[in-house]
């Protein structure tokens, strides 16, 4: 049996299914070739129920063996190191793959989060349209002249850039066609495919359960 376990919600509403981020754990396992379990904490009482894991009381978190790992960018890098799959051994590729993981983190999802989260609310975005704009702007032109992000080939840093930039709401913020190519070539991967569809079966099964 895998040491490996992957920790979400035991049920979430329609609306975010298909994007909480233990897809982002569940896909790199699938790239990888690593087996793996999936368990969960309540999504009543989420808040506290599982501070000792998670100290903000989010999902995902990650075991394996003795190791306790939470964030996903955290864990996507854990099983990156178990994987040349998911990050090159070579020093060169090691460095881009990582530059690229934590850009995706640190400059792109750190704006587009506040974004569509302020977008939905009906809040004053104060500005972060104008600052979200030019880094999908940026990428846009990168994506335009590189197939993937780092190495030459798929790593860990086009899982999760690809997972950012795949929100429905970002993707209709401007007409970027270079991006739109890189997300459905890295969401058309088998890996994801899988991840996807078992995690939506995960929630689906949940309603059953909740509606007994």
């Amino acid at each position: 049996m895998s040491e490996l376990t992957i920790w979400t919600y035991d049920w979430v509403p329609e609306g975010p299914r298909g994007f909480v981020r233990d897809l982002r754990l569940r896909w790199a396992c699938e790239e990888a070739g690593l087996a793996y379990a999936v368990r969960t904490v309540p999504f009543e009482g989420r808040e506290t129920n599982h501070l000792d894991r998670q100290p903000f009381g989010q999902v995902p978190f990650l075991s394996d063996g003795a190791l306790e790992i939470f964030e996903s960018g955290a864990g996507l890098l854990h099983l990156a190191r178990k994987s040349d799959r998911l990050m090159p051994r070579d020093p060169a590729g090691e460095a881009e793959t990582l530059q690229w993981t934590i850009a995706a983190l640190n400059s792109v999802e750190m704006v587009s989060v506040p974004w569509w989260f302020l977008d939905i609310t009906g809040a004053e975005p104060n500005g972060l349209a104008g600052w979200l704009g030019q880094r999908l702007e940026r990428m846009e032109s990168i994506l335009g002249e590189r197939e993937w992000l780092a190495a030459g080939r798929f790593t860990v840093a086009d899982l999760l850039m690809a997972d950012v930039l795949r929100v429905a709401k970002l993707r209709a913020f401007g007409d970027r066609p270079a991006s739109e190519a890189y997300v459905a070539r890295v969401t058309d991967r088998p890996a994801f495919r899988k991840a996807h569809a078992e995690q939506i079966a995960h929630f689906e099964a949940a309603d059953a359960v909740r509606s007994q």
